[in-house]
């Protein structure tokens, strides 16, 4: 059985207990070390040996440097209770950093694996921060052997222009669901829009701009919000969505479990992001496309993004050029319950092998880890 050792910048984040969990049903054997959020506990992530490195704090950039640096120089310390892995799959560029350290602890060096499915702002400005950012990224993938990234925008605008080991494609797909939910609309349910927005909440603009458009649709429309806002991105977000009458932000949900109510609640899922504008939120795939989809929810996206065009081959959603509120109030205002059957239709009839990870992509997943197998493959597109 494979050994990995997993190394991640927030061990409280679900996404990583979704990656254990593939890791595991690939066939693999997984240990783990990280930082831990300070707003967040410690969940029990049902492994042998969890090692806690350091807490740190959401937008404190230099806090986690030093983290990072104290972790990398005491890695002899902490890393005598791991056995010798197979293989360190490193979670983001600091935790790539500990790995390289990490590795010299056996006269065998582990393979290492880079997985990455953010581009930091930092990394693509066009200053001398910019560009030291990105030689020290190409410098600490160096003895990588594989990438592992979400969305082929990111090969596209970043990996293939400034250098990157072999790449494997692995999407966001729901991973652990069995009982999925159903668009209200495809029962004629649409007297009220519902509309979601579900998952990391850190776009400030579509906060102001779903706020304003549930005000002026005065009841027409009314809209949710689930998950983890990122405080940090916004005036007063506590503030803003108690004030609003038609815009209500009901708490973080549990993976996968709550998956299928809060979709089927909701005919639209906002699937559109301006955080870290024209970069990031431009190239990612973000995982409320794959859990809406999923479940029956009818996605909205920006045009010129990954994901307008990742709905777009499927045949499925709603691409907007904008989020003027012109814009916005044309879309739902013109939105009869005969259209909303009928996009909520061309998602169901959709193949759910698009939006859920199946065991055959996680044993492919862990070959690939292992370098068992191609590490190059491309993303499932429409027929």
């Amino acid at each position: 059985m494979l050994r990995i050792l997993y190394l991640v910048f927030n061990l409280a984040d679900p996404a990583v207990a979704r990656r254990i969990a593939q890791f595991q049903l690939g066939g693999a054997s997984v240990q783990i070390a990280g930082f831990r959020r300070s707003d967040a506990t410690l969940p029990d992530l049902g492994l042998d040996t969890v090692i806690e490195l350091d807490i740190t704090h959401d937008g404190r950039m230099l806090h986690r440097v030093f983290a990072t640096a104290r972790a990398s120089y005491t890695t002899r310390a902490w890393g005598k209770a791991f056995a010798r892995p197979d293989v360190i799959v490193a979670r983001n560029m600091e935790m790539l950093a500990i790995a390289n350290r990490l590795r010299a602890l056996w006269p065998e060096p582990p393979r290492v694996v880079y997985e990455c499915l953010d581009i930091h702002r930092l990394m693509l400005r066009q200053d001398g921060l910019g560009k030291g950012m990105r030689s020290m990224e190409q410098r600490l993938m160096r003895p990588a052997e594989l990438l592992l990234t979400s969305s082929p925008a990111f090969l596209k605008n970043h990996f293939d222009i400034h250098g990157a080991p072999p790449a494997l494609l692995i999407e966001n797909k729901v991973f652990g669901l069995e009982e999925f939910g159903r668009n209200p609309g495809l029962d004629n349910d649409a007297e009220t829009i519902q509309l979601g927005w579900f998952g990391a909440l850190r776009c400030h603009k579509s906060l102001t701009a779903l706020d304003s458009l549930s005000r002026v649709m005065n009841g027409k429309l009314e809209i949710t919000l689930r998950g983890r806002p990122a405080r940090t991105e916004f005036t007063d977000f506590d503030g803003t969505t108690e004030a609003a009458p038609h815009l209500t932000y009901s708490g973080v949900y549990c993976y996968p479990d709550e998956l299928a109510p809060i979709y089927s609640a909701v005919h639209f899922v906002w699937a559109i992001d301006f955080f870290e504008e024209g970069q990031n939120s431009k190239w990612l795939l973000p995982n409320r496309i794959y859990e809406g989809c999923l479940n029956g929810a009818i996605p909205i996206a920006l045009a010129g993004t990954e994901t307008a065009a990742f709905i777009q081959r499927l045949g499925i959603g709603l691409v907007i050029p904008d989020t003027e509120q012109s814009t916005l109030l044309n879309l739902f205002e013109s939105m009869t319950p005969d259209r909303i059957r009928s996009l909520a239709q061309a998602v169901a009839d959709l193949d759910r092998a698009h939006f859920l990870c199946n065991a055959d992509e996680c044993r492919t997943l862990v070959d690939a880890i292992a370098g068992r197998s191609s590490a190059h493959t491309q993303l499932e597109v429409a027929a």
